[in-house]
């Protein structure tokens, strides 16, 4: 192992055995590869063992790996959306997922309906539903519906079933209905009535009202253990294993713009919270937060993301190139991105936001807070949030806050410190490649031209001209023609004759058999 491998997995053994988002960045400090992992100390230290055989798709990854970061959080299932949103923004080059849109699944309740069906989809609908989600995996949640059809008997089709309609008696249910997995509205085995009260108690379940649920399903499996029936009671000890598995998801506010790929809590209750914690009159509605990003000081930049009522509102999101030219200085490119950013805000021209975050400690914040001292008008309230430790640090206040890593104020700061820490990078790397451009036309190369897309026409003369030549004519068949179909067969045996006739064309063998 040489000495770059060496240092990386002594860096790695100093961070917390917690769940979390790494990303592993090259010589040039682009990110090549992001990942996620229950417990960051473990994966990425398994990186840089003697041992480690990476897949197929990773390949060369360790030939460029000089450093790496990590993002901390609470739980895999944040680490999990942390992770989908940075390589959808970045798109590492060793990544080969998720480097489209596709977004988490739901679990959707169409209760507009006089059957309600329970569907997973990736585009759940808005009006007369009821929605469950985002969740981290859609073969657990698959799985999950699969068992829950076994306790509340819901249809999963897509058939239009309604009430009025006399002819579904005639209708033959599919397999569900025997195996006793749905009651079969589709063909009125069931009334609506009786239907909907399981649809009530799937919906009470998914709310959390499970204890009732579930203790009724344990009692059935301790009676089938006490009747030796051993596989009824493993069956139900699946079912309840399942269904608990259930509650780690994403709960989803009302909003009708919130983004589940990032945010997991409810906005109005991060608000709530994060202005009780700062002894705010009221919840705030607009939050902004400042982050910087560089390499050694080179390709410099500043972002401003913006959130109005709890959520991202991209239009406000600003991205700056630092200009005082002084190098790796964080807190004079703190004091650039302020002033320009509430330039007009300090002259009464607009308003503040009701919190401006700042990333970063103590140091930062009254770096921040030396720019507003300048300022005809002051901002209400600023803060910063320093990693590792998740303390927050509020002006006018000598100590830090140091809140439990569930409090909801707190989650709802690190949203927007990750989100603003996301952009900047996604503008870092930006400026990185094109100077890297720059460096490489300077030198005298050039991008590898991209591959011009064949004809039809072009790829029938290589075809062509791939074909033996004359002198083998014999032993093929004619190029197809309209006086013969295609054949991929050079010819064919006749049933109960021996060899083929020395010179025989296929037409004469299929004129020989029409004979016959």
């Amino acid at each position: 192992m040489d000495d770059r491998l060496e240092k990386l997995s002594e860096k790695a053994k100093t961070l917390p055995k917690a769940p979390g988002v790494y990303l592993m960045k090259d010589a040039k400090g682009l990110v090549i590869y992001v990942g996620k992992s229950a417990s960051l100390r473990d994966r990425v230290g398994s990186y840089f063992q003697a041992s480690t055989k990476l897949e197929h798709k990773k390949i060369g990854l360790l030939d460029h790996v000089v450093d790496f970061e990590v993002i901390q959080t609470d739980s895999e299932v944040e680490a999990l959306l942390a992770e989908n949103r940075l390589i959808k923004d970045i798109q590492p080059k060793y990544n080969a997922r998720l480097l489209d849109d596709k977004t988490f699944p739901y679990l959707m309740i169409t209760l507009d309906e006089d059957y309600p069906g329970v569907f997973v989809t990736r585009q759940p609908r808005q009006k007369g539903v009821k929605l469950y989600g985002p969740f981290t995996s859609v073969y657990s949640l698959k799985e999950a519906v699969t068992l829950l059809q076994k306790a509340f008997k819901f249809r999963t089709c897509y058939l239009d079933i309604r009430e009025d309609d006399d002819k579904r008696r005639f209708f033959r249910p599919c397999l569900l209905y025997p195996i006793k997995q749905c009651t079969a509205p589709c063909a009125a085995k069931v009334d609506k009535e009786r239907y909907r009260e399981d649809i009530k108690r799937l919906i009470a379940f998914l709310d959390g009202n499970k204890k009732s649920v579930l203790s009724q399903m344990e009692r059935e499996m301790i009676e089938a253990s006490k009747d030796l029936n051993f596989e009824k009671a493993a069956r139900l000890r699946d079912e309840i294993k399942a269904l608990t598995a259930l509650g780690q998801r994403g709960a989803k506010g009302e909003q009708e713009f919130w983004q589940p790929e990032a945010f997991i809590v409810n906005p109005k209750e991060g608000l709530a919270a994060l202005g009780q914690m700062l002894g705010l009159a009221e919840p705030p509605r607009i939050v902004e937060g400042i982050d910087i990003a560089h390499l050694q000081g080179d390709e410099m930049v500043g972002s401003k993301v913006c959130f109005i009522d709890g959520m991202p509102f991209k239009d406000g999101y600003r991205r700056y190139k630092i200009r005082h030219g002084q190098g790796n200085n964080d807190y004079l490119s703190i004091q650039e991105v302020v002033d320009r950013r509430y330039r007009e805000a300090g002259s009464n021209n607009e308003l503040f936001p009701d919190v401006i975050l700042i990333d970063g400690g103590l140091g930062q914040l009254h770096a921040a807070l030396d720019v507003f001292k300048s300022m005809d008008v002051k901002p209400p309230m600023v803060i910063s949030l320093a990693k590792k430790e998740e303390l927050v640090y509020v002006q006018d206040k000598s100590e830090p806050l140091k809140l439990p890593r569930n409090h909801l104020g707190l989650k709802l700061l690190q949203y927007v410190r990750d989100e603003a820490h996301r952009f900047a990078q996604h503008y870092h790397h930006i400026l990185r490649r094109k100077s890297q451009l720059e460096e490489d036309v300077k030198k005298g190369r050039r991008p590898p031209a991209a591959r011009k897309k064949k004809s039809p026409q072009e790829k029938k003369a290589e075809y062509e001209a791939s074909l033996p030549k004359a002198a083998d004519d014999d032993l093929l068949l004619k190029a197809p023609g309209p006086e013969s179909p295609h054949s991929t067969h050079i010819s064919l045996p006749i049933l109960g004759s021996g060899e083929l006739p020395d010179a025989a064309e296929p037409e004469e063998l299929l004129d020989a058999e029409g004979a016959e």
